[in-house]
């Protein structure tokens, strides 16, 4: 049973990370520095680093023994959460991540959300930011409907129930009611959580504008379309979990290519069927880079107040920010149906169901 009306719950900060040694002292200080009484400690999931992530942690565990550095030998993300969850002691579970920047009152506003909406999960939206110009692109991309699905956890201005968040904050014994997060799942951890916790409520997920977190994305092309392959494989696998559920959005993207490599194989067995098939495929392509113009216009008044966070002398050009966006737009979709295809292969025709 849990109890929404005590005043400033017990609260654990629970962080999986490899790697992380450029990041993870700034983001732990932060959450440190904390206005909030009640925060009792700053867990630390390692999966192996291989740099100084380990020896930071143990460093700033001597300074504030608040900070617990654990060992995830199965790497992944949700592994490591679930040795957190096992350990930690706070009535409040709030899931952190070494790649975002986090307002001075995030845990305090995490809190109140929690208290106020009764649910069992809330989080802020998923505000991207930029050092580099590549970095620029995905960040002007999730402001686009074809780069963010619609989804309220990217629009920074929502108030409201939702079918998932960005990281979260939930009650420690909500998460332990459900068996914690499904280690099966290399990405898509969160969502597929947060679908087992609105299978008792549809209003177990809230989002709270007044939550502020800025999250840096990939750096480079390849990370990105690796990144967004796996997003596609660990949809599929949601998909198959909670059929009921599933979000069109996370689906759309593979039927939209599916169709396409259709039509093109119908082109060519039946060639006199005349279908515009390089016609449509050139549209196909220049539409991220229309939509990229739109967007990037519509944002080159606050590109350096909303994301820019790198030096102010290697701000990038507007064509370089329109041109990565263009790619961007492009690469999501592909790799996240590509990835979705390619575990819906390994699920329906060879038989296997993990990862």
């Amino acid at each position: 049973m849990i109890n929404t009306n005590i005043a400033n719950p017990t609260l654990t900060v629970a962080i999986p990370a490899y790697n992380e040694a450029a990041n993870i002292e700034r983001v732990v200080r932060t959450f440190l520095s904390t206005g909030y009484p009640n925060l009792i400690e700053v867990f630390v999931a390692d999966g192996g680093s291989t740099d100084e992530t380990q020896d930071i942690v143990k460093n700033l565990s001597l300074e504030d023994p608040r900070v617990k550095l654990i060992h995830n030998p199965l790497k992944v993300q949700s592994a490591g959460l679930n040795l957190i969850i096992k350990e930690c002691s706070g009535e409040i579970f709030l899931r952190a991540d070494a790649h975002s920047d986090y307002a001075p009152d995030y845990i305090e506003k995490c809190v109140e959300a929690l208290l106020e909406s009764k649910a069992l999960n809330v989080g802020g939206a998923q505000r991207f930011v930029a050092k580099t110009a590549f970095q620029s692109g995905i960040a002007i991309a999730s402001k686009s409907i074809l780069g963010n699905g619609g989804a309220k956890y990217r629009d920074p201005n929502y108030n409201g129930y939702a079918d998932t968040v960005y990281l979260g904050c939930f009650w420690k014994q909500a998460l332990v009611d459900v068996d914690g997060f499904d280690i099966s799942q290399i990405t898509n951890q969160d969502a597929e959580l947060n679908q087992k916790l609105l299978q008792k409520n549809p209003n177990e997920i809230y989002i709270s504008s007044e939550i502020r977190v800025w999250y840096y994305p990939r750096k480079t092309f390849k990370s990105l379309y690796i990144q967004y392959f796996k997003y596609g494989r660990g949809r599929y696998l949601t998909s198959i979990k909670h059929s009921i559920k599933s979000q069109i959005r996370g689906i759309l993207p593979f039927f939209v290519i599916s169709l396409t490599t259709l039509l093109l194989l119908i082109d060519l067995l039946f060639p006199l069927l005349g279908l515009p098939i390089e016609i449509l495929v050139i549209i196909g392509l220049l539409l991220p880079f229309l939509e990229s113009w739109r967007v990037t216009f519509q944002l080159r008044n606050s590109f350096e107040s909303e994301i820019w966070r790198g030096d102010k002398d290697k701000i990038p050009s507007f064509l370089s920010r329109w041109f990565f966006c263009g790619i961007v737009l492009l690469t999501m979709p592909i790799a996240h149906s590509l990835g979705y295809g390619y575990q819906l292969v390994k699920h329906k025709i060879l038989g296997l169901n993990g990862w």
